[in-house]
Protein backbone atom coordinates (compact mmCIF):
# COMPACT_ATOMS: atom_id res chain seq x y z
CA UNK A 1 0.00 0.00 0.00
CA UNK A 2 0.86 3.20 -1.02
CA UNK A 3 2.64 5.43 2.22
CA UNK A 4 0.98 8.54 1.23
CA UNK A 5 -3.08 6.27 1.67
CA UNK A 6 -1.49 4.74 4.92
CA UNK A 7 -1.17 8.62 5.71
CA UNK A 8 -4.22 9.83 5.19
CA UNK A 9 -5.79 6.90 7.00
CA UNK A 10 -6.36 8.97 10.40
CA UNK A 11 -7.28 12.03 8.80
CA UNK A 12 -9.96 10.34 7.44
CA UNK A 13 -11.65 8.73 10.41
CA UNK A 14 -11.57 11.86 12.32
CA UNK A 15 -13.10 13.58 9.66
CA UNK A 16 -15.80 10.97 9.65
CA UNK A 17 -16.52 10.95 13.57
CA UNK A 18 -16.60 14.98 13.02
CA UNK A 19 -19.25 14.85 10.93
CA UNK A 20 -21.30 12.40 12.86
CA UNK A 21 -20.77 13.80 16.10
CA UNK A 22 -22.01 17.30 14.45
CA UNK A 23 -24.64 15.24 13.01
CA UNK A 24 -25.63 13.51 16.36
CA UNK A 25 -26.00 16.92 17.73
CA UNK A 26 -28.00 18.52 15.44
CA UNK A 27 -30.57 15.98 15.35
CA UNK A 28 -30.70 15.30 18.87
CA UNK A 29 -31.31 18.57 20.29
CA UNK A 30 -29.67 19.30 24.09
CA UNK A 31 -28.30 15.76 24.45
CA UNK A 32 -25.03 16.23 23.13
CA UNK A 33 -23.61 19.96 22.54
CA UNK A 34 -22.48 23.40 24.39
CA UNK A 35 -19.08 22.20 26.78
CA UNK A 36 -19.31 18.63 25.28
CA UNK A 37 -19.28 19.51 21.83
CA UNK A 38 -17.00 22.07 22.10
CA UNK A 39 -14.39 19.29 24.09
CA UNK A 40 -15.49 17.47 21.38
CA UNK A 41 -14.35 19.17 18.62
CA UNK A 42 -11.18 20.35 20.01
CA UNK A 43 -10.04 17.06 20.97
CA UNK A 44 -10.95 15.96 16.98
CA UNK A 45 -8.88 19.06 15.79
CA UNK A 46 -5.77 18.12 18.07
CA UNK A 47 -5.99 15.12 16.36
CA UNK A 48 -5.95 16.48 12.96
CA UNK A 49 -2.60 18.45 14.26
CA UNK A 50 -0.93 15.53 14.89
CA UNK A 51 -1.64 13.88 11.30
CA UNK A 52 -0.67 17.51 9.87
CA UNK A 53 1.21 16.52 6.30
CA UNK A 54 5.22 17.34 5.75
CA UNK A 55 8.23 17.18 7.11
CA UNK A 56 7.80 20.18 9.28
CA UNK A 57 4.54 18.86 11.02
CA UNK A 58 4.02 19.77 14.60
CA UNK A 59 4.53 18.49 17.29
CA UNK A 60 3.73 15.14 15.98
CA UNK A 61 7.36 15.24 13.75
CA UNK A 62 9.23 16.03 17.47
CA UNK A 63 7.08 13.35 19.75
CA UNK A 64 9.15 10.05 19.90
CA UNK A 65 6.76 6.87 18.58
CA UNK A 66 5.90 5.91 22.27
CA UNK A 67 5.10 9.36 23.47
CA UNK A 68 2.62 10.41 20.46
CA UNK A 69 0.82 6.74 20.45
CA UNK A 70 0.05 7.65 24.02
CA UNK A 71 -1.19 11.56 23.36
CA UNK A 72 -3.19 9.91 20.62
CA UNK A 73 -5.18 7.32 22.74
CA UNK A 74 -5.35 10.09 25.37
CA UNK A 75 -7.26 12.02 23.04
CA UNK A 76 -9.28 9.52 21.93
CA UNK A 77 -10.37 8.77 25.38
CA UNK A 78 -11.44 12.41 25.75
CA UNK A 79 -13.22 12.67 22.43
CA UNK A 80 -15.33 9.36 23.26
CA UNK A 81 -16.20 10.47 26.88
CA UNK A 82 -17.87 13.48 25.77
CA UNK A 83 -18.84 12.04 22.51
CA UNK A 84 -23.02 11.40 22.62
CA UNK A 85 -23.60 9.79 19.22
CA UNK A 86 -20.87 6.83 20.49
CA UNK A 87 -19.33 6.83 17.03
CA UNK A 88 -15.96 8.12 18.44
CA UNK A 89 -15.13 4.36 19.85
CA UNK A 90 -13.62 3.82 16.45
CA UNK A 91 -11.09 5.82 16.97
CA UNK A 92 -9.42 3.41 18.96
CA UNK A 93 -9.29 0.94 15.95
CA UNK A 94 -6.46 3.15 15.02
CA UNK A 95 -4.33 2.22 18.50
CA UNK A 96 -3.40 -1.03 17.15
CA UNK A 97 -2.73 0.33 13.85
CA UNK A 98 -0.54 2.92 14.52
CA UNK A 99 1.10 0.29 16.95
CA UNK A 100 2.19 -2.32 14.58
CA UNK A 101 3.59 0.31 12.21
CA UNK A 102 5.93 1.86 14.74
CA UNK A 103 6.70 -0.94 17.30
CA UNK A 104 5.73 -4.50 15.62
CA UNK A 105 3.08 -7.27 15.68
CA UNK A 106 3.55 -7.86 19.52
CA UNK A 107 3.10 -4.01 20.40
CA UNK A 108 -0.04 -4.06 18.48
CA UNK A 109 -1.77 -7.13 19.32
CA UNK A 110 -0.92 -5.96 23.57
CA UNK A 111 -2.23 -2.51 22.12
CA UNK A 112 -5.32 -4.26 20.62
CA UNK A 113 -5.77 -5.92 23.63
CA UNK A 114 -5.85 -3.36 25.89
CA UNK A 115 -7.99 -1.12 23.54
CA UNK A 116 -10.66 -4.33 23.97
CA UNK A 117 -10.32 -3.87 27.73
CA UNK A 118 -10.90 -0.44 27.88
CA UNK A 119 -14.09 -0.70 26.13
CA UNK A 120 -15.40 -3.60 28.10
CA UNK A 121 -14.35 -1.71 31.60
CA UNK A 122 -16.03 1.54 30.38
CA UNK A 123 -19.28 -0.56 29.09
CA UNK A 124 -19.43 -2.08 32.58
CA UNK A 125 -19.03 1.32 34.72
CA UNK A 126 -21.27 3.20 32.58
CA UNK A 127 -23.65 0.72 30.88
CA UNK A 128 -24.34 -1.69 33.96
CA UNK A 129 -25.48 -4.97 32.32
CA UNK A 130 -24.52 -4.65 28.85
CA UNK A 131 -23.77 -7.66 28.06
CA UNK A 132 -27.87 -8.54 27.94
CA UNK A 133 -28.34 -5.51 25.71
CA UNK A 134 -27.83 -6.74 22.03
CA UNK A 135 -27.61 -3.42 20.57
CA UNK A 136 -23.91 -3.00 22.88
CA UNK A 137 -23.04 -6.32 22.48
CA UNK A 138 -22.86 -6.08 18.44
CA UNK A 139 -21.06 -2.58 18.95
CA UNK A 140 -18.87 -4.63 20.90
CA UNK A 141 -18.12 -7.73 18.37
CA UNK A 142 -18.11 -4.81 15.58
CA UNK A 143 -14.93 -3.68 17.46
CA UNK A 144 -13.06 -6.75 17.81
CA UNK A 145 -13.85 -7.20 13.94
CA UNK A 146 -12.59 -3.69 13.30
CA UNK A 147 -9.15 -4.19 15.11
CA UNK A 148 -8.42 -7.40 13.50
CA UNK A 149 -8.95 -5.91 10.35
CA UNK A 150 -7.09 -2.80 11.38
CA UNK A 151 -4.29 -5.34 12.37
CA UNK A 152 -4.63 -7.38 9.37
CA UNK A 153 -4.01 -3.80 7.31
CA UNK A 154 -0.92 -2.66 9.45
CA UNK A 155 0.56 -6.35 8.59
CA UNK A 156 0.11 -5.45 4.84
CA UNK A 157 1.78 -2.83 4.90
CA UNK A 158 4.44 -3.56 7.21
CA UNK A 159 5.25 -6.53 4.56
CA UNK A 160 4.85 -4.31 1.48
CA UNK A 161 7.89 -1.85 3.40
CA UNK A 162 9.96 -4.67 4.04
CA UNK A 163 9.73 -5.80 0.72
CA UNK A 164 10.57 -2.26 -0.99
CA UNK A 165 13.18 -2.41 1.23
CA UNK A 166 14.63 -5.37 0.17
CA UNK A 167 14.42 -4.41 -3.21
CA UNK A 168 15.69 -1.25 -2.92
CA UNK A 169 18.63 -2.58 -1.34
CA UNK A 170 19.12 -5.57 -4.11
CA UNK A 171 18.98 -2.61 -6.36
CA UNK A 172 21.77 -1.02 -4.78
CA UNK A 173 23.85 -4.26 -4.84
CA UNK A 174 22.88 -5.08 -8.46
CA UNK A 175 24.26 -1.51 -9.09
CA UNK A 176 27.18 -2.46 -7.67
CA UNK A 177 27.61 -5.50 -9.31
CA UNK A 178 27.04 -4.04 -12.79
CA UNK A 179 29.43 -1.46 -11.94
CA UNK A 180 31.84 -4.61 -10.87
CA UNK A 181 31.25 -6.16 -14.17
CA UNK A 182 32.02 -3.07 -16.57
CA UNK A 183 35.56 -2.88 -14.16
CA UNK A 184 36.56 -6.22 -14.87
CA UNK A 185 35.16 -6.25 -18.34
CA UNK A 186 37.78 -3.14 -18.83
CA UNK A 187 40.34 -4.96 -17.32
CA UNK A 188 39.93 -7.91 -19.49
CA UNK A 189 39.79 -5.85 -22.66
CA UNK A 190 42.97 -4.06 -21.84
CA UNK A 191 44.66 -7.24 -20.97
CA UNK A 192 43.35 -8.64 -24.59
CA UNK A 193 44.13 -5.82 -26.50
CA UNK A 194 47.35 -5.50 -25.21
CA UNK A 195 48.36 -9.13 -25.76
CA UNK A 196 47.21 -8.11 -29.46
CA UNK A 197 49.58 -5.84 -29.82
CA UNK A 198 52.30 -7.85 -28.55
CA UNK A 199 51.32 -10.54 -30.95
CA UNK A 200 51.23 -8.45 -33.58
CA UNK A 201 54.25 -6.66 -33.08
CA UNK A 202 56.31 -8.87 -32.48
CA UNK A 203 55.42 -11.10 -35.44
CA UNK A 204 55.97 -7.98 -37.57
CA UNK A 205 59.10 -7.14 -36.18
CA UNK A 206 59.82 -10.67 -36.53
CA UNK A 207 59.03 -10.32 -40.49
CA UNK A 208 61.78 -7.15 -40.56
CA UNK A 209 64.14 -9.38 -38.85
CA UNK A 210 63.90 -11.27 -41.67
CA UNK A 211 63.90 -9.34 -44.53
CA UNK A 212 67.00 -7.28 -42.89
CA UNK A 213 68.47 -10.68 -43.37
CA UNK A 214 68.13 -11.02 -46.61
CA UNK A 215 69.07 -7.76 -47.40
CA UNK A 216 72.57 -8.32 -45.88
CA UNK A 217 72.64 -11.41 -47.59
CA UNK A 218 72.08 -10.24 -51.00
CA UNK A 219 73.57 -7.02 -50.80
CA UNK A 220 76.14 -6.64 -53.75
CA UNK A 221 74.89 -9.71 -55.25
CA UNK A 222 71.17 -9.37 -56.42
CA UNK A 223 70.58 -5.79 -55.67
CA UNK A 224 66.71 -5.84 -57.05
CA UNK A 225 66.44 -8.71 -54.19
CA UNK A 226 68.07 -6.17 -51.67
CA UNK A 227 65.59 -3.24 -52.94
CA UNK A 228 62.54 -5.89 -52.46
CA UNK A 229 63.61 -7.42 -49.17
CA UNK A 230 64.35 -3.58 -47.76
CA UNK A 231 61.26 -2.51 -49.09
CA UNK A 232 59.05 -5.36 -47.13
CA UNK A 233 60.77 -4.65 -43.73
CA UNK A 234 59.65 -0.91 -44.42
CA UNK A 235 56.41 -1.73 -44.91
CA UNK A 236 55.90 -4.21 -42.11
CA UNK A 237 57.17 -1.46 -39.79
CA UNK A 238 54.89 0.60 -41.11
CA UNK A 239 52.30 -2.19 -40.90
CA UNK A 240 53.14 -2.88 -37.13
CA UNK A 241 52.98 0.99 -35.86
CA UNK A 242 49.15 1.20 -37.94
CA UNK A 243 48.17 -1.78 -35.83
CA UNK A 244 49.82 -0.24 -32.90
CA UNK A 245 47.08 2.71 -33.30
CA UNK A 246 44.41 0.84 -34.52
CA UNK A 247 44.78 -1.52 -31.27
CA UNK A 248 45.32 1.94 -28.96
CA UNK A 249 41.98 3.34 -30.89
CA UNK A 250 40.06 0.47 -29.49
CA UNK A 251 41.55 0.19 -26.14
CA UNK A 252 40.27 4.11 -25.69
CA UNK A 253 37.42 2.77 -27.49
CA UNK A 254 37.37 5.93 -30.17
CA UNK A 255 35.94 3.65 -32.98
CA UNK A 256 35.42 0.60 -33.68
CA UNK A 257 38.37 -1.75 -35.59
CA UNK A 258 38.11 -1.59 -39.38
CA UNK A 259 38.36 -5.45 -40.24
CA UNK A 260 37.60 -5.14 -44.17
CA UNK A 261 39.81 -2.26 -44.71
CA UNK A 262 42.87 -3.63 -42.71
CA UNK A 263 42.38 -7.36 -44.16
CA UNK A 264 42.28 -5.08 -47.98
CA UNK A 265 45.83 -3.91 -46.83
CA UNK A 266 47.09 -7.33 -45.25
CA UNK A 267 46.12 -9.12 -48.68
CA UNK A 268 47.67 -6.45 -50.65
CA UNK A 269 51.14 -6.41 -48.43
CA UNK A 270 51.26 -10.26 -48.50
CA UNK A 271 50.37 -10.59 -52.61
CA UNK A 272 53.34 -10.97 -54.69
CA UNK A 273 54.57 -12.63 -57.83
CA UNK A 274 55.02 -15.76 -55.64
CA UNK A 275 51.56 -15.90 -53.79
CA UNK A 276 48.54 -15.23 -54.63
CA UNK A 277 45.61 -13.94 -51.72
CA UNK A 278 42.25 -13.55 -52.96
CA UNK A 279 40.03 -11.40 -50.48
CA UNK A 280 36.18 -12.15 -50.69
CA UNK A 281 34.32 -9.81 -48.16
CA UNK A 282 30.06 -10.84 -47.56
CA UNK A 283 27.77 -8.63 -45.33
CA UNK A 284 28.76 -5.43 -42.85
CA UNK A 285 30.94 -5.22 -39.71
CA UNK A 286 29.17 -2.78 -38.14
CA UNK A 287 26.90 -5.12 -36.72
CA UNK A 288 30.03 -6.92 -34.49
CA UNK A 289 31.58 -5.54 -31.79
CA UNK A 290 35.47 -4.29 -31.95
CA UNK A 291 36.10 -7.09 -29.70
CA UNK A 292 34.90 -9.74 -32.62
CA UNK A 293 36.26 -7.89 -35.78
CA UNK A 294 39.75 -7.44 -34.09
CA UNK A 295 39.73 -11.09 -32.89
CA UNK A 296 39.00 -11.84 -36.87
CA UNK A 297 42.12 -9.81 -37.75
CA UNK A 298 44.38 -11.96 -35.75
CA UNK A 299 42.99 -15.06 -37.13
CA UNK A 300 43.71 -14.23 -40.21
CA UNK A 301 47.03 -13.04 -39.72
CA UNK A 302 48.20 -16.11 -37.98
CA UNK A 303 46.83 -18.19 -40.31
CA UNK A 304 48.24 -16.22 -43.54
CA UNK A 305 51.98 -16.15 -41.66
CA UNK A 306 51.56 -19.86 -41.01
CA UNK A 307 50.80 -20.15 -44.63
CA UNK A 308 53.83 -18.66 -45.48
CA UNK A 309 55.82 -20.32 -43.27
CA UNK A 310 55.15 -23.83 -43.51
CA UNK A 311 52.91 -24.67 -46.70
CA UNK A 312 54.76 -23.84 -49.70
CA UNK A 313 51.88 -21.94 -50.46
CA UNK A 314 51.00 -20.24 -54.13
CA UNK A 315 47.60 -19.64 -53.98
CA UNK A 316 45.18 -18.27 -50.40
CA UNK A 317 41.84 -17.58 -50.76
CA UNK A 318 40.19 -15.31 -47.99
CA UNK A 319 36.80 -15.41 -47.30
CA UNK A 320 34.64 -13.64 -44.39
CA UNK A 321 31.22 -13.62 -44.17
CA UNK A 322 29.64 -11.38 -41.61
CA UNK A 323 25.69 -12.07 -42.00
CA UNK A 324 23.91 -14.38 -40.13
CA UNK A 325 24.28 -14.75 -37.09
CA UNK A 326 27.50 -15.35 -36.28
CA UNK A 327 31.02 -14.22 -38.45
CA UNK A 328 32.97 -16.64 -40.47
CA UNK A 329 36.62 -16.43 -41.63
CA UNK A 330 37.74 -19.40 -43.71
CA UNK A 331 41.51 -19.39 -44.45
CA UNK A 332 42.36 -21.89 -47.22
CA UNK A 333 45.63 -22.51 -48.99
CA UNK A 334 47.18 -25.00 -51.76
CA UNK A 335 50.12 -25.98 -49.61
CA UNK A 336 51.45 -29.33 -48.53
CA UNK A 337 49.38 -29.83 -45.68
CA UNK A 338 50.33 -30.15 -41.90
CA UNK A 339 52.69 -32.74 -40.83
CA UNK A 340 51.03 -35.91 -39.24
CA UNK A 341 51.04 -35.68 -35.49
CA UNK A 342 52.64 -32.33 -35.59
CA UNK A 343 51.33 -29.88 -32.62
CA UNK A 344 49.68 -26.45 -32.46
CA UNK A 345 52.04 -23.88 -32.26
CA UNK A 346 51.89 -20.61 -29.84
CA UNK A 347 49.70 -18.26 -32.62
CA UNK A 348 47.30 -21.11 -33.37
CA UNK A 349 46.83 -21.50 -29.27
CA UNK A 350 46.99 -17.87 -28.57
CA UNK A 351 43.95 -18.21 -32.03
CA UNK A 352 41.90 -20.76 -29.86
CA UNK A 353 42.10 -18.75 -26.83
CA UNK A 354 41.08 -15.39 -27.73
CA UNK A 355 38.36 -17.12 -30.02
CA UNK A 356 37.02 -19.27 -27.13
CA UNK A 357 36.82 -16.64 -24.95
CA UNK A 358 34.02 -15.11 -27.45
CA UNK A 359 32.20 -17.81 -27.47
CA UNK A 360 33.69 -18.86 -30.84
CA UNK A 361 35.32 -22.12 -32.01
CA UNK A 362 38.26 -22.62 -34.67
CA UNK A 363 38.48 -25.65 -37.12
CA UNK A 364 41.96 -26.65 -38.88
CA UNK A 365 41.36 -29.15 -41.81
CA UNK A 366 44.78 -30.22 -43.48
CA UNK A 367 46.68 -33.48 -43.01
CA UNK A 368 49.58 -34.50 -44.81
CA UNK A 369 48.91 -34.92 -48.45
CA UNK A 370 45.48 -33.72 -48.84
CA UNK A 371 44.61 -32.13 -51.79
CA UNK A 372 44.22 -28.28 -50.99
CA UNK A 373 46.60 -27.88 -48.64
CA UNK A 374 44.84 -26.67 -44.92
CA UNK A 375 41.55 -24.81 -44.60
CA UNK A 376 41.35 -22.63 -41.09
CA UNK A 377 38.16 -21.27 -40.49
CA UNK A 378 37.35 -19.20 -37.06
CA UNK A 379 33.69 -18.59 -36.26
CA UNK A 380 32.72 -16.28 -33.41
CA UNK A 381 28.77 -15.52 -32.91
CA UNK A 382 27.30 -12.30 -32.81
CA UNK A 383 27.44 -10.54 -29.72
CA UNK A 384 24.47 -8.71 -27.59
CA UNK A 385 25.36 -5.09 -26.85
CA UNK A 386 26.68 -6.12 -23.48
CA UNK A 387 29.47 -8.15 -25.40
CA UNK A 388 28.21 -11.29 -24.15
CA UNK A 389 27.47 -14.35 -26.29
CA UNK A 390 24.57 -16.63 -26.02
CA UNK A 391 24.10 -19.58 -23.76
CA UNK A 392 24.39 -21.84 -26.79
CA UNK A 393 27.48 -19.80 -28.05
CA UNK A 394 28.92 -20.33 -24.84
CA UNK A 395 28.32 -23.99 -24.51
CA UNK A 396 29.84 -24.39 -28.10
CA UNK A 397 33.49 -22.66 -26.49
CA UNK A 398 33.82 -25.93 -24.36
CA UNK A 399 33.87 -28.32 -26.87
CA UNK A 400 36.01 -25.44 -29.05
CA UNK A 401 38.92 -25.01 -26.34
CA UNK A 402 39.33 -29.47 -26.36
CA UNK A 403 39.44 -29.51 -30.34
CA UNK A 404 43.01 -30.78 -30.75
CA UNK A 405 45.06 -29.88 -34.18
CA UNK A 406 43.10 -31.96 -37.07
CA UNK A 407 45.90 -34.03 -38.80
CA UNK A 408 43.22 -35.35 -41.25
Amino acid sequence: MEQRVVRWIPPGLYAVVLAAGFYHAAVAAGEFGGARLAVFAAGLLALFALEAPGPDRAPAARLPAGLLLTVRVVLFAAVAVVDGSGVSRALFVLVPFTAYLAFGRRAAFAWAAGCVGLLLTGLSVLVPGWWGRPAYVSDVLMFGLALALALALAGSVVREQAARAWLEESYERLARYAERVAELAAAEERARVAGEIQAGLGRHLTDVGVQLEKAEVFRGLEPEATARALANARRSAGRALAEVRESVSVLREVRPFPLVRSLTELVRYLGDDRLAVELTVTGDESGHDAGTLTTLYRAAQEALAGARRHGRVTRVEVRLALDGPAARLTVTDNGRGIARGSEPGRGIRGMRERVALLGGRVDILGGAGRSGGVAVTVTVPRRSPAGAPSASAAAGSAATAVTGWATG
